[in-house]
């Protein structure tokens, strides 16, 4: 069979900003049916890499090479949209078929925009980004391209458009820091470190894996080169000037040496555990809450809880149910209809906002933190100066002494996270706080709040980060319903799953159990029919559980010709969907007696 053409091939693609060199003759390809996740620190390039490929920036030299006649869809971190129109304007054209007219209408419904009348200058961001997202799903292109799909939707559209991602041949480039998304949707990993390129075939997981063990080999090349170099070098200076050839390649050799010698593999950081902060037996109790924008619009009714010494509660619920209008009242920034927060006199909130902190854009970004604090106590008469401390959370001593304005989006939000954190509070707020924020800086971010020795609460629909994170979660459910639950996102979401399945079987037993009239049977016994049926579909599920094992194994091998790539990377979906299909029928059977 042979090899299928990528549907994009990028070589020796270079982009700088005038001294500041973005990304050097980096090259890569994305065959058909391939869902690639693009990984990189903020300010490294990922949104401008998008933007080149989408033709909306320019680059300094290198190609790109698209299938012929490709059409692209491309969902940008910020679109843009005339504010006058309609939600049915910004969306839909006097060309569009009834189909697409019919298929963006059940998208938009999914994402939670029902009035299509609505101007797009009265909408928020969020609900905006929303509408840009529907409008490039719906046009169904050859190739999605999307900068931050996840941002700003609440967990039932986020796990709703990793069902839609994940179904069918779609050829995706994605950039996200949504870390189950990109494991339960991504078959390839590209990641753009230190301006060069890295490939991974596989999902998160197994770039964890492979990219802890090339960073373990390079480290190990340098040790290597390292000790060579010194005994060349010393041969460098024995040697007289006048050289002879064989000479020459020996010193053509060492500075080849040289550049791998003094190569830096960034070292991880050690760990930011702070002792000096102090907070007392009493946190807050939240006293028959209830609070109602309007009618119809219900947050809480007489909700109480008392919050615990050192506890760290996660906040989930579909947009809109009022999470972060019950921090905000926890925070006085809201009055309740009724009831009262007490609050212990030890407590020093630290409040991340979603609104963000407008910052003076013409300030140097260490200027922006020692104006706060020159350095903090982190305990044991240890301190920990501003910069060391920006140096925690990835800004380089270069990036430290660029001006605000020079930031990308994720920086000035990672800023904004050392101005709350630098102040020393004992009792953190953080609503949303990993939107824009880059992997390696929320594994930092984690590790700080694991060891945290304060309070925390967080409101976030990053489901990895929660369950890093949180030991309970606040369930909001929207109607002034609130639930408590005793563990994390993937606990909640496998008791909910127990649950439904306990309840929907409950039902159908209810209805298989609800005779016309009085049966000395109550329940029917399987046919002939159904009880062939029923081993067949064990041994069908069993067959498909082995190929589907046997395609991951191979599409994380790195093995694979792009041909029998793309064709696995088909399979993989169909082989979910069948096994979905077949286990459901399979249920539904084993409640019949045999």
């Amino acid at each position: 069979m042979p090899s299928q053409l990528p549907i994009l091939d990028v070589q020796n693609l270079t982009k700088s900003f005038g001294a500041h060199l973005l990304f050097n003759d980096i090259s890569f390809s994305i065959a058909e049916g391939q869902k690639v996740g693009l990984i990189a620190r903020n300010g490294t390039g990922k949104s401008t890499l998008l933007s080149i490929l989408t033709g909306v920036e320019g680059y300094d030299s290198g190609k790109i090479i698209f299938r012929n006649d490709i059409r692209i869809g491309y969902l940008e971190q910020t679109p843009k949209f005339n504010p006058a129109d309609t939600v049915l304007e910004a969306c839909f054209n006097s060309n569009d078929s009834e189909e697409r007219i019919l298929k963006a209408k059940q998208i938009l419904t999914q994402l939670k925009i029902g009035d299509l009348n609505q101007t797009m200058g009265t909408l928020s961001g969020g609900q905006q980004r929303r509408v840009a997202l529907a409008n490039v799903l719906a046009t169904e292109p050859d190739m999605f391209v999307l900068d931050e799909p996840t941002n700003h939707l609440d967990l039932d559209m986020i796990e709703w458009l990793e069902g839609f991602l994940s179904r069918g041949n779609k050829t995706l480039l994605m950039v996200t820091h949504d870390r189950f998304f990109l494991d339960r949707v991504c078959s390839v990993i590209i990641e753009l470190d230190d301006k060069k390129i890295y490939t991974y075939k596989g999902n998160y997981s197994y770039y964890l894996e492979k990219r802890q063990e090339r960073i373990d080999n390079t480290r190990a090349e340098i040790a290597r080169a390292n000790n060579l170099y010194r005994k060349e070098l010393d041969w460098m200076r024995r040697m007289p000037q006048a050289r002879g050839h064989k000479a020459r390649y020996r010193e053509d050799a060492f500075y080849e040496l040289e550049k791998i010698a003094k190569q830096r593999i960034e070292e991880r950081q050690i760990r930011l555990k702070s002792k000096n902060v102090y907070i007392g037996s009493k946190i807050f109790e939240c006293q028959y809450i209830s609070k109602r924008w309007n009618e119809d619009l219900v947050i809480l009714k007489d909700f109480y809880y008392n919050f615990a010494r050192y506890e760290k509660m996660g906040i989930i619920g579909n947009n809109g149910t009022g999470k972060s209008t019950f921090i905000k009242m926890l925070l006085g920034l809201e009055k309740p209809d009724s009831g009262r927060f007490d609050i212990g006199s030890t407590v020093k909130f630290g409040y991340f906002s979603q609104e963000g902190m407008a910052f003076d854009e013409q300030k140097k970004v260490i200027d922006v933190i020692t104006e706060i604090a020159d350095y903090i106590d982190i305990g044991g008469g240890k301190h920990l100066s501003a910069s060391q401390f920006l140096q925690y959370f990835l800004f380089t001593p270069e990036q430290q002494h660029n001006y605000v304005y020079k930031l990308s989006g994720g920086e000035k939000r990672k800023l904004y996270l050392c101005t709350v954190l630098m102040k020393n509070p004992n009792f953190l707020v953080l609503d949303e706080p990993t939107n824009d924020l880059d992997i390696q800086t929320l594994q930092i971010f984690e590790e700080y709040l694991a060891d945290f020795p304060g309070c925390v609460i967080i409101v976030s629909h990053d489901r990895y980060f929660m369950d890093k994170v949180v030991d309970h979660l606040l369930v909001f459910k929207g109607g002034g319903e609130v639930q408590d639950f005793p563990g994390n996102y993937t606990q909640y979401r496998e008791w909910r799953s127990l649950k439904s399945k306990e309840e929907n079987g409950n039902a159908k037993k209810r209805e298989t159990t609800k005779p016309s009239r009085p049966r000395p049977e109550q329940q029917r016994r399987m046919t002939y029919k159904e009880k062939q049926e029923f081993m067949q579909l064990e041994k069908d599920i069993d067959a498909l559980e082995k190929e589907k094992k046997l395609i991951e194994e191979q599409l994380c091998s790195g093995n694979l010709p792009i041909d029998e790539l793309t064709e696995k990377s088909k399979r993989l979906p169909v082989i979910n969907e069948e096994l979905d299909n077949k286990e459901m029928r399979w249920l539904e059977l084993s409640e019949i007696k045999q």
